[in-house]
């Protein structure tokens, strides 16, 4: 062969391959879930709060799409985020059980046999990064890095999870420090919590940078409004909220943070970013616990106000700009989603709870949805299009419904307090509802718990990288 010919077909190949390369950059999308802990439904501006300020969060709102019935998997830390990340519910990746959420002495996790949204997103070579609260198991096999994220800094629990913070005598005894993890490595022990929030923007803003030429998944489950609340000297005082406002128009600030250097690198069109909550706020924090709203039940509870959440969604001239959707979403839905949204076919995963909704997201079109509403294993209550049926007390701790009073049924387009109770009303929806859930009952396949497993001696083991 002609050396001049040779040359330039090995040009043109390289060229092609290339323009290929640059032509896939472009057509994938980056994804970043900004995920508040124990944010109530009504601590938002644009949600309706009259005293906190979140600026950023509503110039979201107004560029993308506000949902006013966004739902999670569980109405407590743990199993709510395994459902996020996984698109199953979780008892069926075991990551619900009697403790309720993982504790520096549990010896379980997050298996890695399961598919996170990371792990799935390596199909297409998606640069992936885990910054903040992660609460999926803090033992080295069950890390962000081993489900599918290429870098991790954060914490591996609750804030409240160490001898300094607890107010319980047991977790005095046996709890080590708090860790901030950086990849796999424990490079602090009890940081600085009024500076956590602005070490994750940091961290944020710099893998959005590093990775501006590629496509990118961001996962920033945030520490904060969860119980103990801290605040740095700059940002104290501000709210007429008091520290709660302080802390959560912090988290309001970081969210600008991220979607200004989104703008400032031409990625805002390119990036569907979601802001919501992991469930609703603290119950029994006083003054320093947040607000649900015109819902009922907070955090731990089967309410409206335990799982639903407010939620933002943001994809400049793909989401339309300053709408309110009134579509039945969930956290289990965001899986599949983000996956069709990258052009990798959901049938090769197997028992996804989550529906793809991403035209609910571009076209406002609603997907029929369900909503199944457990109480660590316990299927409590079941909603379908505008019905919520309890099957079980909503809060055996009080006696403001007794067995006898079961089931409870209430409309929730008309009555989203749950204050009536119209099941005797409508005897024919009764009856569909408890055929429907109990449909669910008889496919679902229960994984044994991980919470429940404690390894009290790890405590102070030397055995492992991360005990």
């Amino acid at each position: 062969m002609n050396i001049k010919i040779f040359i330039f077909s090995i040009t043109s190949l390289f060229l092609f391959l290339l323009c290929n390369k640059e032509e896939e950059k472009e057509s994938l999308p980056n994804f970043i879930i900004i995920f508040a802990d124990d944010l109530g439904y009504g601590d938002l501006g644009c949600f309706g709060h009259p005293t906190i300020k979140t600026p950023n969060l509503d110039r979201m709102a107004q560029k993308g799409l506000k949902m006013t019935q966004f739902y999670v998997a569980a109405s407590i830390c743990t199993p709510s985020r395994a459902g996020l990340l996984t698109g199953k519910l979780p008892i069926r990746n075991g990551m619900c059980g009697k403790r309720g959420v993982l504790f520096p002495d549990s010896g379980g996790g997050l298996q890695t046999s399961e598919t996170t949204i990371a792990k799935a997103l390596k199909r297409k070579n998606y640069q992936t990064a885990c910054i903040g609260k992660w609460h999926l198991g803090h033992l080295a096999e069950y890390l962000p890095t081993k489900h599918g994220f290429d870098y991790y800094f954060g914490i591996p629990y609750s804030n409240d999870m160490s001898p300094e913070q607890s107010n319980w005598d047991y977790a005095k005894e046996n709890f080590p420090p708090t860790p901030l993890i950086e990849n796999d490595s424990i490079i602090e022990r009890e940081p600085d919590q009024s500076q956590l929030t602005a070490r994750y923007t940091e961290k944020a803003v710099n893998f959005i940078k590093d990775n501006k030429d590629y496509p990118f998944f961001l996962y920033m489950p945030h520490t904060f409004p969860h119980i103990p609340l801290y605040i740095d000297s700059l940002n104290a005082g501000r709210s007429k909220r008091g520290i709660y406002g302080d802390v959560v128009e912090v988290l309001d600030s970081s969210v600008g943070k991220i979607l200004n250097i989104l703008e400032e690198y031409h990625l805002e069109e390119n990036t569907f970013v979601l802001f919501t909550s992991d469930n609703g706020p603290w119950g029994w924090a006083g003054i320093n616990g947040g607000s649900q709203g015109l819902l009922k039940g907070k955090k731990g509870s089967p309410w409206e106000g335990g799982f639903r959440v407010p939620a933002i969604a943001h994809m400049p001239n793909t989401i339309p700009a300053n709408t309110t959707s009134d579509a039945i979403v969930t956290a289990l839905d965001i899986f599949p989603t983000l996956l069709h949204m990258a052009g990798i076919d959901i049938s090769d995963f197997e028992k996804i709870d989550g529906k793809d909704v991403s035209r609910t997201f571009t076209k406002q079109e609603e997907v029929q949805q369900e909503v199944f509403y457990y109480r660590n294993t316990d299927f409590v209550a079941y909603r379908k299009a505008a019905w919520k049926i309890f099957l079980e007390d909503p809060d055996p701790w009080n006696d403001e419904f007794m067995e006898k009073d079961l089931p409870l049924l209430f409309n929730l387009n008309e009555d989203p307090s749950e204050q009536f109770n119209l099941a005797e009303q409508y005897p024919n929806v009764v009856a569909e509802l408890i055929q429907a859930a109990a449909t669910h009952t008889n496919t679902v396949e229960i994984v044994p718990s991980q919470l429940d497993s404690i390894l009290i001696d790890l405590l102070n083991s030397k055995q492992t990288k991360n005990d």
